[in-house]
């Protein structure tokens, strides 16, 4: 069992998301920065689905009740396990009643804290996975309790791996979208050629950008859509779409986020520097 003694900014339980439930209107949701979730349960030799938790911008701090093995990715933010300082990207021996803390991010928005066999939380569609109106509930809580396997046994685990995200890279691998065709010349070089800037509206839902771009493209049907389908409004605002996006939207749908690059922008913050770059 795990104690959520603090549950820092926006804390979730999240795991590879509901792939087939789409077509009832179920966003997909699931870990942002896959890469770094995948990681993470890699280093405990846990199944890539295995339940972890995901924190945002300043982490949570978690009492275990029991020992077992955890592995901490993603951006840095200080962990510590009873006040002294551990490292990244490796297996950790936690003994019960010890109190894992982590503080403010250094580097890049979230951390992944991974326990061996997963966190045992509620199954809901075939996922673990955090969502409103899903879940019981959307974010962890104070005095929140969860399932976690006793490990008693020495694990047959990975030394530590540097592993060296560089969140600065500000440069967005992006397909075309459907509706790319249908911009002109110079809306196409100003998506190309400048820089953008994240704005405070950014969530598990969609990043909105800063800067705007004077269309005349026309809304469409409502279409399908996915994590890392980039919209422009008529308003021009441009919308990336993340892991708990609706299914269908009516905006032109101008880009589509590469999945490394659905990682990367997972882990920029307010007023990080971005780029389009067609591949």
């Amino acid at each position: 069992m795990i104690k959520i003694l603090e549950p820092g900014l926006y804390s979730s339980i999240q795991d590879k998301g509901r792939d087939n439930f789409q077509k009832y209107g179920v966003p997909i949701s699931g870990c942002m920065d896959v890469k770094s979730s995948n990681f993470a349960n890699f280093l405990l030799n846990n199944p890539e689905n295995a339940a972890l938790i995901e924190a945002t911008q300043f982490g949570p701090k978690i009492l275990f009740n029991v020992p077992t093995y955890i592995s901490i990715t993603g951006a840095d933010m200080n962990p510590s396990i009873n006040n002294k300082k551990v490292l990244m990207n490796k297996a950790i021996n936690i003994h019960k009643g010890d109190v894992l803390n982590l503080g403010n991010s250094k580097n890049g928005l979230r951390s992944y804290i991974a326990v061996k066999d997963g966190i045992k939380s509620d199954l809901m569609l075939g996922s673990r996975s955090f969502y409103h109106g899903i879940s019981p509930k959307f974010k962890l809580e104070k005095g929140d309790e969860y399932l976690i396997t006793s490990i008693y046994k020495k694990l047959n685990t990975l030394s530590k791996i540097n592993l060296k995200a560089n969140y600065k890279n500000k440069s967005l691998s992006v397909f075309k979208g459907p509706e790319f065709k249908y911009l002109s010349e110079n809306e196409k070089n100003f998506l190309l050629k400048n820089y953008f800037r994240i704005s405070n509206e950014n969530n598990r839902m969609a990043y909105k950008l800063k800067e705007k771009l004077k269309n005349k493209l026309k809304s469409i049907i409502t279409s399908p859509v996915l994590p890392g389908t980039i919209q422009l409004t008529p308003g021009g605002e441009i919308i990336i779409l993340m892991k708990d996006s609706q299914v269908t939207g009516g905006y032109p749908r101008i880009f589509q986020l590469k999945e490394e690059s659905i990682n990367l922008i997972a882990q920029k913050k307010v007023n990080d520097v971005i780029k389009f770059k067609i591949i």
